[in-house]
């Protein structure tokens, strides 16, 4: 975080003043921000997630159960930070015409941090803020088990379509990671449904 926004202060003088900061999935510029706003946005951001991550723990009603998910909990904050950070360096890349986009970089981060998170969502504990928080399994530690347990291995399936996906040109790649990661995002939410009620 603090690289990133060191290293945007000191590139800014050499930034254009208009600085692309959002790509179509065809992976054309079709956003610009000012260079002000494009060196200090991504980096603040960050900062605010990891800030947000840090309190989480202490306000949940459940804050005893992250002690027993602690290792993994510390390494999605770092993922995050890193995956937010890269994005920034891609987009002060891209202004200065080192790389021509962040495109193959989300094509490829993104579905590395599926897998990587479907490698752990087994071992995030019942909570109200990290994890797949529905009515159900917020209501049911059982729902919740084995959400995230199916959850899991549809996850890693996901980021692997997704990781295919970025062989192929971005016209093909990014529908298919897009509905890769949609159908991973959507289907635990109704599996969770079903299973609640298959279990009153």
């Amino acid at each position: 975080m603090v690289g990133t926004l060191a290293l945007g202060l000191y590139l800014e003088p050499r930034l254009p003043a208009q600085v692309p900061n959002h790509w179509n999935w065809r992976g054309e510029v079709d956003g610009y921000a000012g260079r002000t706003f494009a060196v200090l946005f991504q980096p603040l951001l960050t900062a605010g997630l990891y800030l947000l991550f840090l309190v989480l723990p202490r306000v949940d009603p459940h804050r005893a159960n992250y002690a027993r998910f602690a290792g993994t909990y510390q390494v999605i904050k770092v993922l995050l930070v890193v995956f937010l950070s890269g994005m920034q360096l891609a987009i002060l890349g891209t202004a200065l015409g080192y790389v021509s986009g962040p495109t193959l970089f989300l094509r490829l981060g993104l579905p590395l941090l599926f897998i990587f998170f479907g490698n752990v969502m087994g071992q995030i504990r019942h909570n109200y803020f990290v994890g797949i928080k529905t009515p159900w399994t917020l209501a049911s530690e059982e729902v919740w088990q084995r959400t995230h347990r199916a959850a899991a291995r549809l996850w890693v399936a996901a980021g692997l379509v997704g990781a295919v996906g970025a062989l192929f040109p971005p016209a093909i790649g990014m529908p298919l990671l897009v509905v890769a990661l949609s159908v991973a995002g959507i289907v635990p939410l109704v599996h969770s449904y079903l299973l609640w009620r298959r279990l009153q």
